[in-house]
């Protein structure tokens, strides 16, 4: 397009310094272009000012490459299409908001916007019955993005709320339609599909267990269900963590299928499990199928994997592990990662740039990546930044955004690492300090 404006200017620019109107017969129709000696094109008795479209080709071109990083196979790393860029978290305060940090073109952040849900956040307990801070969901993706679609998790009121974000300020959001009722108790994951046009929710309280919405432009969230797809997890409100808890709800690649990770308990031998409703008729199943992997125990944080039905998992209890779907949902594992120095290995991405996953832990300042076909640990970097440790964590192009909630004594950041080498190249590039967050902080997701 730039290129036929550039032949009319030229053909404008000869006209000016001839001072006299080219007129340019239009074949069969009768009609004539004609570039008067201003510059400008008329045809059919419209104007055109040349110049004007000119100058906005030339700047959309030159904004479409912002950023720009393409995402390949699978749904691990987010698009980094045209446009202003920004990673989101949730505060899951009282006033529950979310953050919204804009990313620059280098990849690094800088502040951005605060904006409420509407709902109320509200921590997981621990073993004592104090707040489970910084894991104060014992989940991930309690907030996430497809398309222009924001969905975050309001656990103390036991909604989600939905948003649209702004094409020109990727800070800035609209609430669409009210909060909904997540249909039961704690809710802590999200997970949309622009192929359905839904928004499922995974809850992890007294009444736990999956719910699915409709997501409309103009009316927000409207349920599909009436009830619970449910977990007899035997939990309360809010539930006493980590182990025992509803972890992450996904779409698979294609969304044909619905997943969940559920965390065991090895300390009474209660085993965790992969739950997988079907799609069918763009409608998810209520029943579903379970199985637990031979070897895992508390399952939790997940990457899809591209071009393969496996999946990357982490499990508290060890390290990280790739699941293998059969054709009957059934999973086993395929490769198994053991962590030698690790504490809680919960949360995982999967980058397209290094075809490779990575891996956080709330109580060790590391990040690790992981060959997620032969099980082999790449790299672990040992982070001197001051964290205590990170949480959710997303893969953006050449770069990995991790959460770390802070404590008492820490503020909240989020890490940004360069991995624009490939495997084994992860550096950190920044540590954004963000100020007024508490360390009930979660989620992590990018546009």
């Amino acid at each position: 397009m730039v290129y036929l404006w550039s032949k009319l200017a030229l053909l404008a620019l000869i006209t000016r310094i001839s001072a006299a109107p080219i007129s340019i017969p239009l074949g069969k129709t009768g009609q004539s272009l004609t570039i008067n000696d201003n510059g400008e094109l008329s045809i059919a008795g419209r104007t055109i000012n040349i110049a004007e479209i000119i100058r906005t080709e030339t700047s959309c071109s030159s904004s479409s490459h912002r950023g720009g990083h393409h995402r390949g196979g699978g749904k691990n790393s987010t698009s980094t299409a045209n446009g202003p860029k920004a990673v989101y978290f949730i505060t899951n305060a009282a006033n529950n908001s979310i953050v919204a940090l804009k990313v620059n073109d280098d990849g690094t952040l800088s502040n951005g916007s605060m904006t409420s849900t509407g709902g109320v956040g509200l921590s997981g307990l621990d073993a004592t019955g104090g707040p489970a801070a910084p894991d104060s969901l014992f989940s991930q993706g309690s907030i996430k993005v497809a398309g222009n679609n924001l969905v975050a998790v309001n656990p103390g009121s036991n909604t989600i709320s939905m948003f649209s974000i702004d094409p020109n300020d990727a800070t800035r959001l609209t609430m669409v339609g009210k909060p909904a009722n997540s249909l039961g108790e704690f809710p802590i994951s999200v997970t949309l599909s622009t192929k359905l046009n839904q928004a499922c929710v995974a809850n992890s309280g007294a009444k736990a267990g999956v719910a699915c919405f409709s997501m409309s432009a103009t009316e927000g969230l409207t349920p599909l269900d009436t009830s619970l797809r449910a977990f007899n997890i035997n939990q309360t409100t809010p539930p006493v963590g980590p182990t025992n808890t509803v972890s992450q709800v996904f779409f698979n690649s294609d969304s044909t299928a619905l997943l969940t990770t559920v965390k065991g308990d090895p300390t009474v031998n209660n085993t965790g499990f992969l739950s997988i409703f079907p799609v069918a008729n763009g409608k998810v199943s209520t029943q579903d199928i379970r199985s637990s992997p031979a070897g895992t125990a508390v399952l939790f944080g997940t990457a899809l994997l591209p071009n393969t039905n496996n999946i990357f998992v982490t499990d508290a209890s060890f390290g990280s592990a790739t699941l293998a779907i059969s054709n009957n949902g059934i999973a086993s594992v395929a490769a198994q990662t053991k962590i030698a120095d690790q504490a809680a290995t919960c949360w995982a991405a999967f980058s397209d740039v290094t075809n490779s996953a990575f891996v956080t832990d709330v109580a060790v300042n590391h990040l690790v990546e992981v060959d997620t076909t032969s099980g082999a640990l790449i790299k672990e970097t040992n982070l001197t930044n001051g964290n205590p440790g990170m949480i959710d964590l997303v893969s953006a192009g050449n770069f990995i955004y991790a959460l770390s909630p802070g404590n008492a004594t820490t503020k909240a950041t989020v890490t940004v690492f360069d991995v624009s080498g490939g495997q084994g190249s992860a550096r950190q590039i920044q540590n954004f300090i963000v100020e007024g967050v508490p360390d009930s902080a979660q989620g992590m997701a990018f546009v």
